[in-house]
């Protein structure tokens, strides 16, 4: 997949007060301050020259205006996400249905891949997030207006092509502040996705309470999108890091990163059938009520959620292979009290432990990549990605086609064993973590 994470333009300097002139500048050295500015050359400067119209901003002031850029789109997919159960009963839908209509998101997902990295590598990743964060809160609209089930997998094509877009743009301008800092960062990133997702649900949660239908829903959620974007697209990093060497629009893992690409897979196809399927599950299987459906997969959001913002703290105290071992058995666990006892408090609590197990692997995952002595931290991170994007595509159908062969309970002991396939990769592969 190519997600063109690159690290900051070189032309870009971290002005440090207190640093001398002759100072270090390793890795080792360059953990900054909030208080550091960081000054972004206008286009067409030239490494080692002085730019002569630049912003400058604190570190504080990027790392804020990626962050909404990461609420934006936790917002915005959680809301779709929270409205599923609604949606498959208004279209009356059954697993297999609902099944092929969630496939065209993640093939949205795909579809978006070469373009992405086309745009960014010729627009930069600034003008990049503010089209497709607009872009995707529209996309959001357009589900809320469709009617039928073909306007419906056309909507989320397109809400899932735009969805990767902003996705794999504001990780750019996340890896360039983890790079400034000089420290890992980008598990909390994540963590804002998550918060947002969270808070989303528990809108979703309300708007179904109230009896609002998904379109007022979507509409209400885009008046927030538009103000956050347009705070947040000032602080943003203006320009990429960029290279002479080309590569091909979907970067492949190599040898040495295919064991983090398969984790991720395993991981990310947990992650997605919760998206799609935990709230159809409490419906279902649980037989929660109606406005507590969506209570499953507020639990997994918080879950998620906290464990995000304890991860980097986590893997700097024991490293990337026990974190990721950790995060599999929780997955695994969760999962098994789910299908096992299939009761509203247990489901709860097991979707919460779920959400605990997947939280840590992607950003850990990505971190790994790029610490690559193989493969340059950008190409590398895009070629993980690939693949557990790759999982995240198949994930929700699966589950929907196994449900409808067997039973949705018994789909979900499918994604008992991808958690404990994170275990074992984690178990046998070799990991850079070298921070």
């Amino acid at each position: 997949m190519n997600r063109d994470i690159e690290r900051l333009n070189p032309d870009a300097r971290i002005n440090l007060a207190a640093q001398d002139a002759g100072s270090k500048t390793g890795p080792e050295n360059q953990r900054v301050s909030d208080a550091d500015t960081v000054s972004v050359p206008a286009p067409g400067m030239h490494s080692g020259s002085q730019p002569s119209d630049s912003h400058s901003y604190s570190l504080l002031s990027r790392r804020i205006g990626s962050s909404v850029f990461f609420l934006l789109h936790g917002l915005c997919f959680a809301s779709w996400a929270s409205r599923i159960p609604t949606i498959q009963e208004q279209l009356r839908l059954n697993e297999a249905a609902l099944g092929t209509i969630l496939f065209a998101l993640p093939v949205g997902f795909f579809i978006s891949l070469p373009f992405s990295g086309w745009l960014i590598s010729r627009l930069h990743s600034k003008k990049v997030v503010i089209l497709s964060s607009a872009c995707y809160g529209l996309a959001l609209i357009g589900i809320g207006l469709a009617s039928t089930s073909v306007q419906i997998a056309i909507a989320l094509l397109f809400f899932g092509f735009f969805a990767n877009m902003l996705n794999i743009s504001m990780n750019t301008q996340a890896v360039a502040i983890e790079e400034a800092y000089g420290k890992r960062l980008l598990a909390s990133f994540h963590g804002l996705w998550s918060l947002a997702g969270f808070a989303g649900a528990a809108i979703g949660a309300w708007m179904i309470s109230q009896g609002i239908g998904p379109l007022f829903h979507f509409i209400w959620i885009a008046a927030v999108f538009i103000p956050g974007l347009v705070f947040a697209t000032r602080f943003l990093t203006d320009r990429d890091r960029t290279t002479d060497e080309k590569h091909a629009l979907l970067a492949l893992p190599d040898k040495s990163l295919m064991g983090l690409g398969l984790i991720a897979f395993c991981s990310m196809m947990v992650e997605g059938a919760m998206f799609d399927w935990s709230g159809v599950y409490m419906s279902r299987v649980v037989h929660a009520v109606k406005d507590q459906a969506a209570l499953g997969y507020s639990a997994f959001m918080i879950a998620m959620t906290a464990m995000r913002f304890l991860a980097d703290t986590i893997a700097g105290r024991f490293g990337l292979k026990r974190t990721l071992q950790l995060s599999g058995t929780l997955a695994a666990t969760g999962l098994l009290v789910a299908v096992l006892f299939p009761q509203y408090i247990p489901t709860v609590i097991a979707f919460a432990l779920v959400g605990m197990g997947v939280a840590a692997v992607v950003p850990m995952v990505y971190s790994a990549a790029g610490q690559s002595t193989t493969m340059a931290p950008g190409i590398a991170i895009t070629a993980v990605s690939s693949l557990g994007f790759m999982g995240f595509l198949v994930g929700p159908p699966s589950i929907g086609f196994i449900a409808a062969a067997a039973t949705l309970r018994g789909s979900f002991i499918a994604l008992v064993f991808m958690a404990v396939a994170v275990i074992v990769l984690a178990t046998v592969q070799k990991i850079n973590d070298r921070r």
